[in-house]
């Protein structure tokens, strides 16, 4: 799989040669430097952007036979996502921000799931609060509930600790795997940050657009 972009008219090749599979319940770690590709590989895997060359099949299907609306269900039924710089809504609430997939899903009793989600990492007695009274860390629990409160099968997470101090930083990672592990999901994560890269049962190192052996 690869990815190729114009520049000023110019080609220019972000990722080449790109091939791996990931196994259910298995976690892996997306590293390389600044620029190597990391994050949009991500995005190829969840069907934000398509490869130039070769395929990326989720769940079996190929993500080019899909159109964009069916690639968001199939995102919505399969992904859930962890952002470096959270991506709430500011004008909704802690339990609204996690309704939010769940609503989209046309899940019953979003209301109750979420607020079961938001006590669950710590955060019962900030249901009604909005992001901007919220800390760095508050948030990062947020958008973790939010992440794994539809059941995803897989979830993606993109610097998870990059807007945070170390220690809050260590407590949302410590976090985030213990509810990875709970609910037997598939966790691939982009980071910089090699102790975080050695919780994963494996690692994928990205150099120069590919992958290094």
């Amino acid at each position: 799989m690869g990815k190729t972009v114009e520049n000023g008219g110019s080609p220019l090749t972000i990722l080449q040669d790109i091939s791996f599979s990931v196994m259910p319940g298995e976690t892996v770690a997306i590293v390389g430097a600044s620029g190597s590709g990391k994050s949009t590989l991500l995005g190829l895997l969840a069907g934000l952007d398509l490869p130039t060359a070769g395929e990326i099949r989720l769940d079996g299907i190929s993500l080019a036979a899909l159109d964009e609306d069916e690639r968001a269900r199939q995102r919505g039924r399969l992904l859930g996502f962890v952002f470096q710089s959270f991506q709430l809504l500011p004008s909704l609430n802690a339990l609204e921000n996690v309704m939010l997939p769940l609503e989209l899903a046309g899940a019953k009793g979003a209301a109750a799931t979420a607020g079961e989600w938001l006590e669950r990492v710590g955060l019962a007695h900030r249901l009604k609060h909005y992001p901007k009274h919220l800390s760095g860390g508050e948030q990062q629990r947020v958008a973790l509930a939010r992440a794994f409160a539809p059941a995803p099968r897989l979830v993606l997470a993109d610097e998870p600790t990059g807007n945070l101090d170390a220690a809050t930083g260590s407590q949302i990672i410590e976090l985030m795997f213990e509810l990875n592990a709970t609910q037997g999901t598939t966790l691939v994560l982009v980071t910089h940050d090699p102790a975080i890269a050695a919780r994963c049962s494996r690692e994928l190192r990205i150099h120069g657009g590919q992958l290094a052996v």
